[in-house]
């Protein structure tokens, strides 16, 4: 159970704060619902309490997760041709990497972010590749940026940085 004020992560879309706890009468059943308001963007949704983790609502990661995160993404990016990277097509991969986002997991999102610049490395991204890189950046930087509390811009520079030249330590 999640409180009021709580920051969430509402997976896909980001992180959202639990501006109040409402009770509606919905089929005649009277059903208590988080009310989220995201961060990043202006929308407000309202989720069953009961089926918060079915749509797997979940805390802000820890920083040891995120420290994790960065030993990921530091790793040496092996530079192969795209042709070896995926044996199977976009729309396959891309079919995996929308399960990965669906799961809300920084760990899966820094694996669709480190993927799809190890593929940037070899050939320049389509349009689809692009948008979902942009939106595992985006969620990453979120989420990161409140653990650690620092601007999300230092977060972005951060994960840039990995794979462009030297590695500034992450602000603590």
């Amino acid at each position: 159970m999640f409180d009021c004020y709580e920051n969430v992560v509402y997976p896909g879309h980001g992180v959202a704060r639990i501006s109040r706890i409402v009770e509606k009468r919905v089929a005649g059943v009277l059903t208590t619902f988080y009310e989220l308001t995201f961060l990043s963007k202006d929308v407000t949704v309202l989720v069953p309490t009961v089926n918060a983790h079915l749509v797997g609502l979940r805390r802000l990661s820890s920083t040891e997760c995120v420290d994790e995160v960065f030993q990921l993404l530091a790793k040496p990016a092996q530079l192969v041709a795209y042709s070896e990277f995926p044996v199977t097509s976009w729309n396959k991969r891309n079919k995996g990497y929308q399960l990965k986002l669906r799961t809300g997991s920084l760990y899966e999102l820094s694996e669709i972010y480190h993927d799809l610049k190890l593929i940037e490395k070899s050939k320049p991204l389509s349009f689809g590749e692009k948008n979902l890189l942009a939106q595992a950046e985006a969620l990453l930087a979120e989420e990161i940026s409140l653990i650690r509390n620092i601007d999300q811009r230092m977060v972005l520079e951060k994960l840039r940085t990995l794979y462009y030249g030297s590695t500034p330590p992450c602000p603590q």
